[in-house]
């Protein structure tokens, strides 16, 4: 997780990067399969992300147990795509990625002294699953392969 502070409102924001770097991850996999190379280390990965290769490790191991990716340890070892690209969706790197964690999380309760505090927890927790149904209908209309051919496509635009 990434730590900042919202310029907006001047407080101390927490950005969840698990998804974003679970996606980027699938997106080198997909490449490398489609170029039938090798496992891809997470030494290489991490140094395509500019990350640690622990993190990658820890990103590897859900998507691994999910059978979306598959990891060969030792020298030669590495990970590759457990399925085809256009048989895995973006809901699935997502679930992997952050669990059963909601989007948001509710601002702790406070005493039952009207309306508001009686009732938004259970009001934000509705609101919550809804946007939550949202993303991961979204998302789960996305396969990585499309995911790749749209990071192409934003790669051949004029300019670039």
């Amino acid at each position: 997780m990434d730590v900042g502070v919202d310029p907006r409102a001047g407080v101390e924001t927490v950005l969840d990067i698990r998804f974003s770097r679970a996606l980027q991850v699938m997106l080198f996999l997909a490449i490398a399969a489609e170029e039938d190379s090798a496992a891809l280390s997470s030494a290489h990965l991490a140094g395509s992300l500019k990350a640690n290769p622990s993190l990658v490790r820890k990103l590897l191991v859900p998507l691994a147990n999910a059978g979306l990716v598959v990891c060969v340890k030792g020298r030669a070892g590495g990970a590759r795509l457990g399925r085809p690209a256009d048989q895995i969706t973006l809901a699935e790197i997502y679930r992997c990625a952050v669990g059963d964690k909601p989007l948001w999380a509710c601002s702790p309760e406070a005493a039952d002294m009207c309306l508001v505090t009686a009732r938004s927890g259970e009001y934000f927790a509705a609101l919550t699953a809804e946007a939550e149904r949202a993303v991961l209908d979204s998302l789960g209309d996305r396969t990585l392969a499309e995911s790749v051919r749209e990071l192409r496509g934003l790669d051949a635009k004029p300019g670039r």
